[in-house]
């Protein structure tokens, strides 16, 4: 079958791309599985370092970049809002509290879903709103299971420690008392897409007076239920 788009230079793109989709190669090893010249291999996987689709091992060999994984990742944000909306308002009429969906910006995180108590005092995270990654239950599922080095930038300035994210990967789920804000708490657990990488954080948030000093104790497992199913909805359509 002819692969050819009519753009050269994107089937050469490509073709060092699906090259390093079976893992870490070296200019010569792109070259041998591409069959393109040596200048032209090199060229083009620099071109894709530079915009982060390709990167570097420690070795020096050529590997997939970070930016494919941002893509896949937004990719997938469709398919997790269709999802979250009936799931959100299930976790709110179990637990009788606010509930919401948290994904990653950069050094923030954004509420991308929500579904609000019906009546009383409301405890409104609109959609949209960004909130810092140095506080709270979402920010701590964000978090905990990033690599190494983002994790120990995270932590920088942040009012959870490296041995509460430890806990946090241990149970699988995260609660924060006066965290981010005071009488506020809150109790959260990870979404994970298809590649089992954390894409968002599922929270329930209320007043300490209903949520207790241990929230997790309360409403850890309906959290928990609730971010299950929308991986299993990630997984189903990845």
């Amino acid at each position: 079958m002819d692969n050819s788009s009519g753009v050269g230079v994107l089937d050469k793109a490509a073709l060092v791309l699906s090259a390093l989709e079976s893992g870490p190669a070296t200019l010569a090893g792109l070259v041998g599985a591409t069959g393109l010249a040596r200048p032209t291999a090199h060229r083009l996987a620099v071109a894709l370092e530079h915009h982060r689709m390709v990167a570097r091992d420690m070795q020096g060999r050529f590997i997939l970049g970070p930016r494919l994984a941002e893509l896949a990742a937004a990719a997938g944000e469709d398919r997790l809002l269709a999802t979250a909306g009936p799931v959100l308002t299930h976790l709110r009429d179990v637990t009788g509290e606010s509930a919401q969906l948290y994904r990653r910006q950069g050094d923030m995180r954004i509420c991308v879903a929500a579904a609000e108590r019906l009546s009383g005092l409301r405890d409104t995270v609109p959609v949209g709103s960004t909130l810092t990654m140095k506080a709270g239950s979402s920010a701590q599922i964000l978090l905990a299971w990033e690599e190494p080095e983002r994790l120990h930038r995270g932590l920088q300035g942040a009012r959870f420690t490296a041995t509460a994210l430890s806990g946090v990967r241990r149970r699988g789920w995260a609660q924060s008392i006066g965290e981010r804000e005071p009488g506020v708490a809150s109790v959260s657990a990870p979404v994970r897409g298809p590649s089992n990488r954390v894409v968002a954080a599922v929270s329930v948030s209320g007043p300490i007076e209903r949520l207790t000093r241990h929230p997790g104790r309360m409403h850890a497992q309906a959290v928990i239920d609730a971010a299950g199913r929308l991986s299993e909805a990630l997984r189903r359509t990845g």
